[in-house]
């Protein structure tokens, strides 16, 4: 795991447990010089609540027009899930993109015009359409793009493994490539792709895991919807 200095000579690693892991014991090593250290991290069974929704057919059975298509972005964003900078390109603690709070959990489990599909691997904001979007934390854009399912979609790169998307954007605010500071508008909230209606789906990759953007906010964010005070 990658790894940056934090206050009082300490080190810290943030990586996440993806929902498909399996509950159960796995043991962590740690070497730093000399040091060797192993603990146990217990990953507990977890039950997440089920959502019914009703969207666009051509989203839950797309046509076979849209197949290459969907393949093609599946393979790239892959690719950008693998290429995060080996630096942190952050300092200051996480900030929420939007004001509202969150209304769809993340992990639940979606059925979507009567069929299950992916569980939810992030978090819904009921947003306004136009309201801006700020950026989570300083990076690098790394997608400024219209995607199939998520809609006009930003993918900020916070290095170390971290990147935040930011999907159903009715404007871009950023090019691909820009680097952005923390709180920057980088879009606007809209309605595109698989949706019911305006709002904003906030995902977080941490080295390769899906996890809780407002788990993120509690541990190394400012103050959450979990009452938390993170630490940069």
């Amino acid at each position: 795991m990658p790894v940056f200095p934090a206050a009082n000579g300490r080190w810290r690693a943030v990586f996440g447990i993806d929902l498909d892991v399996k509950p159960g014991t796995y043991p962590i090593a740690v070497d730093a010089g000399a040091t060797h250290l192993t603990r146990d991290l217990v990953v507990h069974p977890k039950v997440f609540r089920t959502r019914r929704l009703t969207v666009d057919p051509d989203f839950v059975t797309p046509p076979p027009s849209a197949a290459e298509r969907i393949e093609r972005e599946a393979k790239w964003l892959r690719q950008v899930w693998d290429s995060s900078a080996a630096e942190r390109l952050w300092t200051a603690p996480f900030v929420r993109p939007v004001p509202e709070p969150a209304n769809s959990a993340f992990g639940t489990r979606s059925i979507f015009n009567g069929r299950r599909l992916n569980a939810h691997g992030g978090a819904d904001f009921l947003s306004a359409a136009g309201t801006p979007i700020h950026a989570p934390n300083a990076g690098r854009i790394v997608a400024a793009r219209d995607l199939y399912y998520s809609g006009n979609t930003v993918i900020i790169d916070h290095g170390l493994g971290v990147l935040s998307m930011l999907a159903h954007l009715s404007a871009f605010e950023v090019h691909e490539g820009d680097r952005v500071e923390r709180g920057q508008v980088v879009g606007r909230v809209g309605a595109t792709g698989r949706v019911t209606g305006p709002h904003l789906h906030w995902a977080i990759r941490a080295v390769g895991s899906r996890i809780d953007p407002l788990s993120l906010l509690a541990v190394i964010g400012e103050r959450g919807e979990r009452g938390q005070q993170g630490q940069p």
